[in-house]
């Protein structure tokens, strides 16, 4: 049995879905097949009566082009002319779905009508992560074939596997929450709901709405958010160990490893390492330190918490240092975070601004996460700021979205 080729599955040690290995279960596959008919029937409708209308009316439905995504609009009748030859001529964009199956907010339901939806008018492949580094595999595998866009559908590690998979190539990076806390994709202005999210993908390739955004790179891999070194990838640590209780506890697992991170498992009497950056005076001294790329650091429950509005998509690092872990300068910034207004320098907190190259080192190994994932501990680091580094599809509200 397989798929139809419009519904191709790509799945790591087997051809066929629903067999060990696939990623894919019998159940997903016979879904997948109910819906095919469905899906052409309405794709029929939507190109033959509301788009692309009869007689001497013009279609002037937008293609992408894989070598200029998001940059260069043709018309149906150009393609027909022969112009823009050696780009991609076609309507119908060519799309690989990177699922993790594990997130938190990941169901065999909404996966499905993920990708009902997006099938709708493009070829949407899915394939399924089963283990770290297999989302990164796949996105370097879709670059390298010539996707347009690689969707990850998953939580923050999900999505910063996909574009370290992507970075620097021509295929466009799609986000949709499906994770516990989903920063970036919030704070792209996203829904939480990724069955809400994906109409705001789909309004954003409607509109071509594509742009080159920087990110991070700290020791050979990308990030889109920011890198935690010290107390809170120790907390992240401690989250991860515990990964299979996320999907049910959610924020009150990171509150709770945080507060038992801070009184137990964290040395709060020696700093963990220094930091230094081109113009700024070397801090021997630090505890916490945020490499921030995008404002806020994370949220809690839907409160964001907001640390600088100089940290952006556009702009360089905002370098946040700690030099202490007393419990009432950490708890002073923090109210000030979840209230929106943003934190204070002083003399136990360090802020430089518009960093393009950051290190941090110590004679003894100090851990650290990115964009949420926990990577270890290490006695260097070195962190980079790449400027138009990935192609994003920005999210757009639907048209019928209430204003």
């Amino acid at each position: 049995m397989s798929l139809p080729s419009r519904f191709s599955v790509f799945v790591e040690g087997s051809n066929s879905p629903g067999t060990a290995g696939s990623g894919i279960c019998f159940t997903h596959t016979i879904t997948f097949m109910l819906l095919e008919a469905t899906d052409r029937y309405a794709q029929y409708r939507s190109w033959t009566g509301r788009s692309c209308q009869s007689g001497r009316t013009r279609c002037r439905r937008t293609i992408f082009h894989r070598s200029a995504i998001g940059r260069t609009r043709r018309t149906h009748d150009d393609a027909r002319n022969g112009l823009g030859a050696g780009l991609l001529a076609s309507l119908i964009l060519r799309i690989m779905l990177v699922v993790n199956s594990v997130a938190s907010s990941v169901t065999a339901r909404n996966t499905v009508i993920v990708h009902r939806r997006l099938a709708l008018r493009h070829q949407v492949d899915v394939v399924e992560t089963n283990r770290r580094g297999h989302a990164t595999r796949f996105a370097h595998d879709a670059a390298r074939r010539g996707y347009d866009l690689v969707i990850g559908f998953g939580g923050d590690g999900t999505l910063n596997e996909v574009t370290t998979g992507i970075a620097g190539t021509d295929t466009a990076l799609g986000v949709l929450p499906g994770g516990s806390t989903n920063v970036f994709a919030r704070t792209l202005g996203l829904p939480n709901d990724p069955l809400a999210a994906v109409d705001h993908l789909i309004a954003g390739m409607e509109a071509d709405d594509v742009r080159p955004i920087g990110l991070g790179e700290v020791n050979g891999r990308s990030f889109c958010f920011h890198t935690g070194i010290g107390f809170d990838a120790a907390v992240v640590a401690a989250v991860e160990r515990r990964a299979s209780l996320k999907r049910w506890l959610g924020h009150p697992l990171f509150i709770g490893a945080a507060v038992t991170t801070w009184w137990r498992h964290y040395d709060r009497g020696h700093p963990h390492f220094s930091v230094s950056a081109p113009g700024h005076t070397t801090t021997d001294d630090g505890y916490f330190s945020i490499v921030l790329n995008t404002n806020p650091y994370t949220y809690v429950g839907n409160r964001p918490l907001d640390l600088t509005p100089d940290a952006a998509l556009d702009r360089q690092f905002v370098v946040i240092t700690f030099r202490t872990l007393q419990l009432g300068h950490l708890l002073r910034h923090l109210a000030a975070a979840i209230r929106g207004d943003d934190i204070t320098p002083d003399e136990h907190l360090i802020v430089w601004n518009d960093v393009d190259k950051v290190s941090i080192s110590h004679h003894t190994p100090f851990p650290y996460q990115v964009d949420g994932d926990y990577l270890g501990d290490v006695d260097r680091l070195e962190l980079t700021h790449v400027p138009d580094a990935v192609r994003l599809l920005v999210p757009r509200p639907p048209a019928d979205s209430p204003a």
